[in-house]
């Protein structure tokens, strides 16, 4: 597998993250976070966040999101999500399993979820023999690739002050979504106020690293405890630390979620030249969902792999890595023109 479509966890590491790596293998340094580079990191996510969270390092994004909503919910409270969020479809049960509480979801069709919707989940609150929603997680930018957009963020921000929630973003690609709003990482947390942000590394050329940032400092307090429970504290915190200060640094994380964007969005446009092609959602991040004559699916595959997200509807999920360029997307519209021509024979 040379370039890949199925996943931005296909790709490598991104150079300039990469020799961060190299730097911080120099010499000793203390452990658990108490390294000159992760005292220095803490001000690139000031810069960033625009306020002074707290920030957590884990290993993976399921961690991310599990320890995130811990933090807030108490086994006989519930998590609120979409049915098709990586929380809900994608964990293996991990939620359930790890905090004891109940996941409610709610339909979509985009992955988008809406205050509305909830309304007939709060008609029971202090009932005893129901598991009452204390925190809902929306997924920026949700799974089928769609944003959010400002004023929604803001409703439901408005939404969880009126009934006492909390909110949970998994950003598994959120550099993504602030990139496709143009819009700095700060002022997205001034608009929708999140509790906390599972804020993803790994897919954005980061080797194994993800962040927790948790907003609520009282609550805060108790992470590095559930952390170690959840078995993710790093010992060597100062690799995980050094990579997200060169993303952050000189706002790398811009830089390369700028590249994924343009080339999922000139993809998007040069597929309008294909009849037999449907792109299934709008390409506003790094995913582009496209439905094509099942014939060619094979053939394609071959080439580039990808998965298979409807069999029903032949549809399937292109994904671009921060190491996509111009060359592999001709390629692939090449491909494409080529299989097309062998299919019709």
């Amino acid at each position: 597998m040379s370039w890949s479509l199925g996943s931005d966890n296909h790709s490598g590491v991104h150079p300039r993250i990469l020799e961060s790596l190299h730097s911080a293998n120099f010499e000793h340094a203390h452990a658990y976070g108490m390294d000159e580079i992760s005292e220095a990191t803490k001000t690139e996510w000031r810069r960033v966040l625009g306020c002074d969270a707290d920030v957590f390092y884990v290993f993976n994004g399921t961690a991310a999101n599990v320890l995130s909503l811990q933090t807030f919910l108490h086994p006989f409270e519930a998590a609120v999500a979409s049915e098709v969020s990586h929380l809900h479809a994608d964990e293996c049960g991990a939620p359930e399993k790890h905090l004891g509480s109940k996941i409610y979801t709610l339909p979509s069709e985009d992955g988008k979820i809406f205050p509305r919707q909830m309304r007939d989940l709060l008609t029971r609150g202090g009932d005893q023999h129901f598991a009452a929603p204390k925190i809902v997680s929306l997924t920026l930018p949700t799974e089928l690739g769609v944003c959010y957009t400002l004023e929604e963020l803001g409703a439901w921000r408005q939404f969880a002050n009126q009934n006492q929630l909390f909110i949970h973003w998994d950003g598994a690609r959120f550099a993504n979504f602030a990139k496709f709003h143009r819009c700095s990482i700060s002022r997205l947390i001034e608009i929708g106020k999140p509790d906390a942000i599972s804020f993803g590394g790994t897919k954005n050329g980061m080797l194994g690293a993800e962040a927790v940032v948790i907003f609520d400092r009282v609550r805060a307090k108790n992470f590095k405890y559930i952390r170690k429970q959840g078995l993710q504290l790093s010992s060597k915190t100062r690799f995980l630390a050094a990579q997200f200060n060169a993303y952050l640094k000189n706002d790398l994380w811009e830089k390369i979620a700028g590249q994924m964007m343009t080339e999922a969005q000139f993809l998007d446009q040069a597929l309008k030249e294909f009849p037999d092609i449907r792109v299934a959602f709008p390409v506003q991040s790094n995913a582009v969902f496209v439905e094509l004559p099942k014939q060619w699916l094979d053939p394609l595959k071959k080439e580039f792999f990808f998965y298979i997200w409807d069999a029903k509807k032949s549809m399937a999920r292109w994904m671009i890595s921060w190491d996509w360029e111009r060359s592999h997307t001709e390629k692939l519209l090449y491909l494409i023109l080529e299989v097309k021509k062998q299919c019709s024979v």
